[in-house]
């Protein structure tokens, strides 16, 4: 007792503060009820942090730890540049693989599940047997360390389990229980059972805003039994593997139920896409000899400090055509080779002229970060004239573009959009059965808009 005295003598405020007057530490069962209180308050102060440092999980791809960096979800065809394509596989050829990396020294265990969802990416009520033939939990086993780089990392690596159904899954990956989440990534598996055909006569330049794309197309599900195709139906267009400027339950414009046909023309230039603009493009595969749309490079310091040449806004210039990865990004090393295990993460510093500031937010967005608007991409101005933003990326070559977020200015301020860009369009088509009560993906056609 008298050690207690003596510390609340030094700190009074310690139990003022908390309701209790000094007093109630002259006999043993105000100290009692002094001790019970603060362990309830620590308790409750413990269980409130750890609650609010739980990850929600969110049906988007996403990050949720920043150590969580390169996240990639492809089909595997043996080809070097697989992980260019969309995370979608043929119900009889699921080859779809996960990759990433997490910058620390010590291996984890990561286990991971998936969820089915609706055409909207809204969870379905189908149970996990529905959908698979074994457990939903398995652990991530492949793993290795990074060589020889100047930031140390484990590149994690992950064959996806065959699913029964065709449909749209969320796939998440977790530390130990499934309230720690580290990533989602949206795939898709598909099997098709109804036919598309592009209308090849598209509207053209003279029929469309010169920023705006349409293509035409009909549905031929002469093959497959639905019952009321304009309830069961739903037809999803993306553009260049966007999810979020996705165009979800695409009406037909005309519906031929004795041909068993659906024939969808874009009128409506709420239904056309913006054409956009070629992707800008900054390539450091080599930090010996730093390729394309390079600055200086920073060797002094570990990692490396990359500046990306000065961009220049693009909506007051001609269209200039150019091949591009249409937003993707490619991780290689020509220095050594393995990019996997010996790309180095370079700091990497953006910067846009821009002699105003833009009445808007203006992000940098890409396939390397799921072109979420997040405070990390996130342009800030600098009044000097510029826009800046420093990000932390694998050594390799990336597409990118600046977009803008405000209520006065379009998205496409910065960049501009014209009908002559190249983009490729992904068309799904999901079905409601009877059985099981969930939409599956029925058919998946890519369509390339002005092919180079």
């Amino acid at each position: 007792m008298a050690a207690w005295r003596a510390f609340a003598a030094i700190h009074p405020d310690s139990y003022r503060g908390a309701g209790f007057p000094l007093q109630f530490l002259a006999d043993r069962t105000s100290f009692s009820v002094l001790y019970m209180r603060f362990s309830l308050l620590f308790i409750s102060l413990f269980l409130t942090s750890n609650t609010y440092a739980q990850p929600t999980l969110e049906i988007i791809d996403k990050s949720y730890e920043p150590q969580i960096k390169t996240v990639q979800l492809y089909p595997s065809f043996d080809g070097t540049r697989d992980y260019l394509q969309s995370p979608a596989a043929t119900i009889e050829n699921q080859n779809l693989v996960l990759e990433f990396d997490d910058l620390q020294d010590n291996r984890n265990n990561y286990y991971v599940k998936l969820i089915h969802c609706n055409y909207d990416w809204t969870q379905s009520t189908l149970r996990d047997l529905d959908f698979l033939e074994n457990f939903n939990e398995n652990p991530i086993t492949d793993y290795a360390f990074s060589i020889n780089t100047h930031t140390r990392y484990i590149h994690y690596r992950y064959a996806v389990p065959p699913v029964k159904i065709p449909g749209n899954y969320l796939l998440i990956a977790y530390r130990d229980s499934p309230s720690e989440i580290i990533l989602s990534k949206r795939m898709m598996i598909y099997q098709n059972q109804v036919n598309m055909t592009k209308d090849n006569l598209m509207a053209g330049s003279g029929n469309l805003s010169t920023k705006k794309q349409q293509f035409n197309f009909d549905i031929d599900y002469s093959n497959i039994e639905i019952l009321n195709p304009l309830e069961t139906v739903h037809v999803v267009i993306r553009q260049n593997q966007r999810w979020d400027q996705a165009k979800f339950n695409v009406p037909p414009s005309f519906f031929r139920e004795p041909s068993s046909r659906m024939e969808y023309r874009f009128f409506n230039s709420d239904q056309q896409f913006d054409g956009g603009n070629e992707f800008r493009f900054v390539d450091f595969r080599s930090l010996n000899f730093p390729g394309q749309n390079t600055g200086k490079i920073n060797k002094a310091v570990k990692p490396h400090e990359l500046s990306v040449a000065l961009d220049e806004q693009r909506s007051q210039q001609v269209y200039s055509q150019y091949a591009d990865l249409n937003g993707n990004f490619l991780i290689e090393n020509l220095d050594v080779g393995e990019a996997d295990l010996t790309g180095n993460y370079v700091y990497t510093q953006f910067l846009l002229k821009s002699p105003q500031k833009i009445n808007g937010e203006v992000y940098l967005v890409g396939r390397f970060n799921d072109y979420v608007r997040s405070e990390e991409n996130r342009m800030h101005y600098n009044p000097v004239g510029y826009y800046e933003s420093r990000q932390f990326l694998k050594q390799g070559f990336y597409s990118y573009l600046y977009e803008v977020v405000s209520n006065k200015v379009s998205p496409t301020e910065i960049e501009g959009s014209y009908f002559q860009t190249e983009n490729v369009y992904e068309v799904l088509i999901y079905n409601r059965p009877f059985r099981p009560d969930a939409d599956l993906l029925i058919g998946y056609y890519l369509v390339n808009v002005n092919p180079r």
